[in-house]
């Protein structure tokens, strides 16, 4: 397994087999508080895996203790509100928001604030018994401003949603499944394997058609009916251009494994 160390090792790039990458948040010092340093060295991250063809489903984790424990409050306490804006935090996601690969989260222990909301970019998010999940910005005066709100009223209805957000309250694992925040829960030992095994399906599916779907659902999650299925419709069709699919068809009644190629 090939490991590469970002500056200061605050986020680990391994790449365990071909078409996947594994990001691993490296602050252990600092419960994987997100920095200013290690949203930046995700972003970048995000920008060259979304770029690469080789890679085709991306993992992301923390220690087998914690996911992300929110922001790093030491850079928060004096800072105003112009220079709050003009970090600009919606650039530094942007890469991570809209990644055209499959992001698969492996999540163990504590996923609050910026943790929460980081999870919340993943498609498939895959929890420990240990995980727990929280927006608890309200109470240090604040409220949640990547995505904290907006997400996660998507992912699990107003109540849920608001219960969180306005009194900082943490969710279990279980919880988070049954709110629908969570795709499985598993033992804390087995999350990894999960997610890389999750990954590993994916990484075997056709490239294009798993990009198209991603984008489909997410798009289509803000907009009418007529107009997603329009999307699907015309993505669908889009589709059938690619040597994948008559690879994925002929495979199919030739009763063998596809080789998809991503063309």
């Amino acid at each position: 397994m090939q490991t590469t160390q970002a500056p200061e090792e605050t986020l680990l790039l391994e790449r365990p087999e071909p078409g996947i990458a594994v990001l691993r948040l490296n602050r252990p010092h600092a419960t994987n508080a997100l920095s200013l340093e290690l949203q930046q060295q995700l972003s970048r991250r995000f920008t060259e895996l979304s770029a690469d063809d080789s890679v085709r489903c991306i993992v992301l984790t923390g220690s087998d203790k914690v996911f992300a424990a929110g922001g790093d409050i030491t850079g928060l306490l004096d800072a105003d509100p112009i220079e709050i804006y003009k970090r600009h935090t919606e650039r530094v996601w942007a890469p991570i928001q809209h990644c055209p690969k499959p992001v698969v989260a492996a999540i163990c222990g504590y996923a609050f604030g910026g943790g929460c909301e980081l999870a919340m970019h993943a498609d498939i998010l895959i929890a420990g018994e240990s995980a727990s999940f929280c927006q608890p910005e309200i109470r240090i005066g604040i409220m949640p401003g990547i995505g904290g709100t907006q997400r996660l009223v998507r992912a699990v209805g107003k109540a849920k949603a608001m219960s969180m957000a306005l009194t900082g309250r943490p969710i279990s694992a279980q919880e988070a499944w049954v709110a629908g925040l969570v795709t499985e829960v598993c033992a804390d030992a087995e999350v990894l394997d999960k997610a890389l095994s999750t990954a590993r399906t994916i990484a075997r599916m056709p490239p294009l058609a798993a990009e198209q779907i991603k984008e489909c659902i997410i798009a289509g999650m803000d907009a009418s009916l007529e107009s997603a299925l329009a999307l699907e419709r015309k993505a669908n069709a889009m589709l059938f251009a690619s040597r994948d699919q008559h690879e994925g068809m002929q495979a199919f009644l030739e009763k063998r494994h596809a080789k998809f190629t991503g063309e």
